[in-house]
């Protein structure tokens, strides 16, 4: 049983150490992207923008998805000293080992994958199978976070497209960055990302 515990209390951190590095890679690489944002922004390039700002999105929920697995690592972990029998503790790793198989399926990243089949032997449990959980989001979910990310961006460089639609005329709806890819465009749209140009070019000069 002792013997059993501290390979088990190994493996979890040892997963958690390794999701921990996970995480911050992934930290780093949003906020390079940010950055990447900021330059086509100060370029008017809205569209580059666009998909950049899908790419944050992604970004944000594989750290989310990091630090719930690790959370749940940690209160197995706090809890594996008072197990009192095998079964229990064989139980409690199986749970974890299902959950890092089933966010190894939905994230897909070859390192996830690694620190699976890792947990997996050091924990004793192999072949774990379960069915793939579907957390998938909406599309109207990820435009709303994109759109979300974009506004972020402009908000920080000083811009924002509420401000240039505010002085114009109303159109019987509302204007957005995702809206402009959509029908025809309009007097006023144009309007606005002249206005928008107009403050970009200013702020690269300066």
């Amino acid at each position: 049983m002792e013997a059993k515990l501290r390979q088990n209390q190994r493996a979890l951190t040892r997963a958690m150490s390794e999701l921990d590095l996970e995480r911050q890679k992934m930290e780093q690489q949003e906020t390079k992207v940010i950055g990447d944002m900021k330059k086509m922004a100060k370029q008017g390039q809205m569209d580059a923008m666009k998909d950049m700002a899908k790419d944050v999105v992604g970004k944000r929920r594989y750290i989310k998805k990091f630090i719930s697995m690790k959370a749940k690592m940690q209160a197995v972990s706090h809890k594996m000293p008072t197990m009192k029998s095998h079964n229990s503790m064989a139980q409690a790793m199986k749970g974890v080992t299902k959950d890092m198989a089933a966010m190894n399926r939905q994230m897909k990243l070859p390192q996830i994958q690694k620190i699976t089949t890792e947990f997996e032997k050091e924990s004793g449990i192999m072949d774990v199978r379960e069915e793939t959980m579907n957390d998938a989001m909406g599309d109207e979910d990820v435009e709303a976070e994109t759109d979300a990310v974009v506004s972020q961006v402009l908000d920080e460089l000083g811009l924002t497209l509420t401000d240039e639609l505010s002085n114009l005329p109303a159109t019987g709806g509302s204007l957005s960055v995702a809206g402009a890819k959509k029908g025809e465009p309009t007097a006023a749209l144009a309007d606005a990302d002249a206005h928008l140009e107009e403050r970009l070019n200013n702020l690269q000069r300066d």
